[in-house]
């Protein structure tokens, strides 16, 4: 039964709850015996969240009681140790929040508790959440269960690594320009980046460059996807970008009327991409026209006239830094690698970080032309599976890049602020998960999760789960 538990989504983990096949206690002591027996070789969970087995009875309690519970009822969830946690450790990959305990949760988290589900763990990240790799100085480095050996990616990688090794069946990530969708690919499990604004950041540290920072959820089937984007999203009062009111979508919903029209591309403004990659985008664009979407290979011009990853490190250092001195104003000796980089380099000129947001607005207006046409963009999520751990190069057929080429196909729709899924549909020849990303227009989540639930129908990939 415990490894039934451990592979089975939250969704069905609070029907059987609900129904009182399983109980709450049971639920959550499978998943603490999972990270019990795992986590020593993954090193995804960095802290257990006192009480959840207390909660978990109080849960089923409430269940015999017949008190009316939420849709997340007595399940258990994990969140990127950036995530504040009423009274519990949230130190943010850094010796800097050594021993930090908040005294109140983030909005995401105190959302999904809300709506019944219990907190298990915090989960491992890059200090600051600065990085795509998770692996900091004060609890060290995560690794990807399908492979020890390779990276799980970041930020969100303790989080992508918990759920595809079993120790949790939802959590919570955040994305600046990759961190939940690209985790996601790496391990194999399912992302969402909403539009910008849709899921409050409050609680969520850094926050710098707002305009970039996106919560999300990460889970193991889009139904979960759905249903926690459906619990998160909606403004609370303390966010200014959180905007458009709960249950708002511009998107086409789960049975449009009409034939969905989808776009692929995975070349064009991308660089060099895996060619098991680029199959497995094409794959997934066959899959939806034998699902009756009219899909057609597509080109976005503006993807090779600016840069996407350009225009954002041209952008960013300039709003990251001050946020990162505040922190860690004479401490500088117990800042890792990649933060002491972002304080050495040197501030954007005025008149290429104005060109860089023109840039951004071009992007913008090309995107907004291109969903005119088509209601969703199929394309890679990385340019290459999970690779090893620490590389700051790889070649792509040929081609030789740095490690920031990663974000290529992420990143503009965090400049954007358009939403973007993350899901398998593939497997590489070393046996490495092959992802594919959805993106649709601005506030069209229903698009893509109706899009992304279609693929995982039709995946070749579903079922699979790291041999640990």
């Amino acid at each position: 039964m415990t490894t039934d538990l451990i592979h089975s989504d939250a969704s069905e983990l609070a029907e059987r709850i609900r129904d009182r096949e399983v109980s709450s206690v049971e639920v959550v002591q499978a998943h603490l015996d999972r990270i019990e027996a795992t986590n020593p070789r993954v090193n995804a969970v960095v802290t257990l969240a006192d009480g959840a087995l207390e909660a978990a009875k109080a849960a089923d309690a409430a269940l015999a009681a017949g008190v009316e519970v939420g849709p997340l009822h007595g399940v258990p969830f994990t969140a990127k140790d950036s995530f504040d946690t009423a009274g519990v450790l949230t130190q943010r990959g850094s010796p800097i929040f050594e021993g930090r305990i908040p005294d109140t949760d983030a909005t995401s988290v105190a959302r999904l508790k809300r709506a019944g589900a219990i907190l298990l763990a915090k989960t491992n990240l890059p200090e600051f959440s600065y990085s795509t790799e998770s692996d900091n100085l004060l609890t060290g480095r995560t690794n990807n269960p399908w492979n020890l050996d390779r990276t799980p990616g970041g930020s969100s990688g303790g989080e992508s690594a918990a759920i595809a090794a079993g120790m949790s069946p939802l959590g919570l990530g955040s994305d600046l320009a990759i961190s939940v969708r690209g985790p996601a690919a790496h391990t194999g499990i399912v992302a969402l980046k909403a539009t910008h604004g849709r899921i409050p950041m409050t609680g969520v540290w850094p926050r710098a460059p707002r305009r970039n920072w996106h919560v999300g959820p990460m889970a193991r089937t889009i139904r979960d996807l759905a249903l926690a984007y459906s619990l998160l999203s909606g403004p609370d009062g303390a966010d200014g970008f959180a905007t458009a009111p709960p249950g708002f979508d511009a998107g086409l919903g789960a049975s449009p009327d009409r034939p969905v029209r989808v776009g692929w591309l995975t070349d064009s403004g991308l660089g060099p991409i895996d060619s098991e990659v680029a199959a497995t985008v094409q794959k997934a664009a066959e899959a939806l026209r034998s699902a009756g979407a009219v899909v057609d290979a597509v080109g976005i011009p503006a993807l090779e006239r600016d840069n996407p990853l350009d225009l954002f490190y041209r952008q960013h250092v300039m709003e990251i830094k001050p946020a990162f001195q505040d922190v860690t104003a004479g401490r500088e000796d117990q800042m890792a690698k990649v933060s002491k980089y972002v304080l050495a380099r040197p501030d954007t000129p005025l008149r290429d970080y104005v060109l860089a947001e023109q840039g951004v607005e071009r992007l913008r207006d090309a995107f907004t032309a291109y969903f005119q046409q088509y209601d969703a963009f199929l394309l890679p999520v990385l340019p290459v599976p999970a690779y090893e751990h620490g590389l700051s190069r790889f070649t792509i057929g040929g081609r030789t890049v740095k490690a920031a080429h990663i974000q290529t196909a992420t990143i503009p729709f965090n400049l954007t602020g358009l939403p973007a899924l993350s899901m398998r549909f593939g497997t590489s020849s070393d046996g490495m998960p092959i992802g594919v990303q959805l993106a649709a227009s601005w506030h069209s989540e229903s698009t893509i999760l109706h899009l992304a639930s279609l693929l995982e129908s039709l995946s070749p990939v579903r079922g699979l789960y790291p041999a640990l």
